[in-house]
């Protein structure tokens, strides 16, 4: 039997998919020690195979087949656009990806004005101002701190992943549009998914008898 292995987005998405895991039976004890060098964790009892990675390479390593199973954010799904089967939300990590600046830039949004919307999700915010609002906007492209954009007149707006809002109260911003909701996602290489079927459909079964996922039938049964 071949190792199925997985890429997790390292943080607490990675954590949270381990605790999630350990539910249904999955373990790796070598990935609990903080201090190790490795890069790859095994276990040999139910060959499975574990990697961490950048949220932002997650999807590419799983396109490619060196990883057949991947947990990373919506968000990160939506603006690397890969080529991967999306077959669970795991309900953790929520948020929003919104449109967000001072009150006075609501009005340019609302008539559509050539405006200046800086984000670190480029084809996002490019897909949601050009096929969804058909609104003409500049792009650009940020790294840090988005927020700080509009403060200093670089930008209009923002479009931003907003868990509380609180960062965004305390610079004078608000939000202005909210485009999507965001939580961590299971994605499977296409080819994985015909090879090994079986396994990682028990897997998405286990996962879905768990209490959280659990949802009562519309006649009121279990």
């Amino acid at each position: 039997m071949r190792y199925l292995t997985f890429a997790l987005a390292k943080g607490r998405l990675a954590k949270k998919t381990l605790a999630l895991f350990e539910q249904i039976g999955i373990t790796c004890e070598e990935m609990k020690d903080e201090s190790t060098r490795k890069l790859i964790f095994v276990n040999e009892e139910l060959k499975l195979k574990f990697f961490l990675s950048k949220a932002t390479d997650v999807p590419t390593y799983v396109e490619y087949g060196a990883a057949d199973i991947g947990v990373v954010g919506k968000d990160t799904l939506l603006e690397e656009g890969r080529d991967l089967y999306e077959m669970m939300d795991l309900g953790f990590g929520k948020c929003r990806m919104c449109v967000c600046g001072p009150e006075s830039a609501r009005e340019k949004l609302m008539h559509n004005e050539l405006i200046r919307v800086a984000s670190k999700y480029p084809h996002i915010a490019k897909d949601y101002f050009y096929n969804e609002k058909m609104q003409t906007v500049e792009i650009i492209k940020l790294n840090g701190s988005v927020e700080l954009a509009p403060i200093v007149g670089l930008s209009e707006v923002i479009v931003d992943i907003v868990e509380t809002g609180s960062t965004l109260r305390e610079n004078g911003l608000t939000i202005l549009e909210e485009i999507c909701p965001l939580s961590a996602r299971m994605v499977v290489n296409q080819v994985s998914l015909k090879m090994e079927q079986q396994r990682i459909r028990n897997l998405i079964n286990a996962l879905s008898k768990l209490p959280q996922y659990k949802t009562e039938r519309k006649d009121g049964n279990e």
